[in-house]
């Protein structure tokens, strides 16, 4: 294995209650395993509902609003819970009872980047919210799951710290044409979109290692 490649970057953009960003995840690192990479994995906030109240909503009213009916809601969710069980991820999306506002949980995923435990945190996020169904948009929930990974953050998510910097990532991913997520991201390129299986992912990373390479980017 070469010394850049034990270096190489990842970046996700990513929203914490993205089904398919928890099953991209799963993919990724059986994907890193087949390529024998060790990568530095980062995470950046995009909001599915940047519209969302603040408080959330009833998951059945959301759910229905945007799909059309609980009928079809509960087709998707066995669909995801199928994808889920071939990544390795057990999804329970019967015990979800509100669809939160992201933002927070977002700012808590940025303050575990600068302790160096972002990827522990947003793993802890999703199996609360997809198993578990806690709601990641409520601070008491959020600095309870961040304790499990040795992370205060009661203190923290009662001020505002990176809300700014979070609504502003959010946004410039949109500008930049960003619109599905979860996005990867390879030394700083955006690389693809989707919770590709893991052999479509490695290839997809081959690809595009030996691309920048080629054009002097790495």
């Amino acid at each position: 294995m070469s010394d850049v490649l034990t270096r190489m970057r990842i970046d996700i953009v990513s929203d914490a209650i993205c089904p398919w960003c928890w099953i991209g995840r799963a993919n990724l690192l059986a994907a890193l395993e087949e390529l024998g990479w060790a990568a530095e994995i980062h995470w950046h906030p995009y909001q599915l509902n940047p519209d969302m109240p603040r408080q959330g909503v009833a998951r059945a009213e959301y759910r229905t609003r945007k799909f059309g009916s609980l009928e079809r809601s509960r087709e998707l969710d066995a669909q995801v819970t199928q994808a889920g069980q071939a990544a390795g991820v057990e999804f329970r999306l019967e015990s979800q009872a509100r669809t939160p506002n992201t933002v927070l949980a977002h700012r808590l995923a940025k303050l575990a980047d600068e302790q160096g435990c972002q990827d522990a945190m947003i793993e802890r996020m999703f199996r609360g919210y997809f198993q578990e169904g806690q709601d990641i948009g409520a601070p008491e929930v959020l600095a309870a799951l961040a304790r499990e990974i040795g992370l205060d953050g009661e203190d923290f998510l009662a001020s505002d710290r990176f809300e700014a910097e979070v609504l502003a990532e959010d946004a410039g991913w949109r500008q930049m044409g960003i619109n599905g997520v979860p996005s990867f991201a390879l030394a700083g390129h955006v690389l693809f979109s989707g919770a590709m299986p893991p052999a479509q992912m490695a290839a997809a990373f081959r690809q595009g290692h030996a691309i920048l390479q080629e054009k002097g980017l790495l």
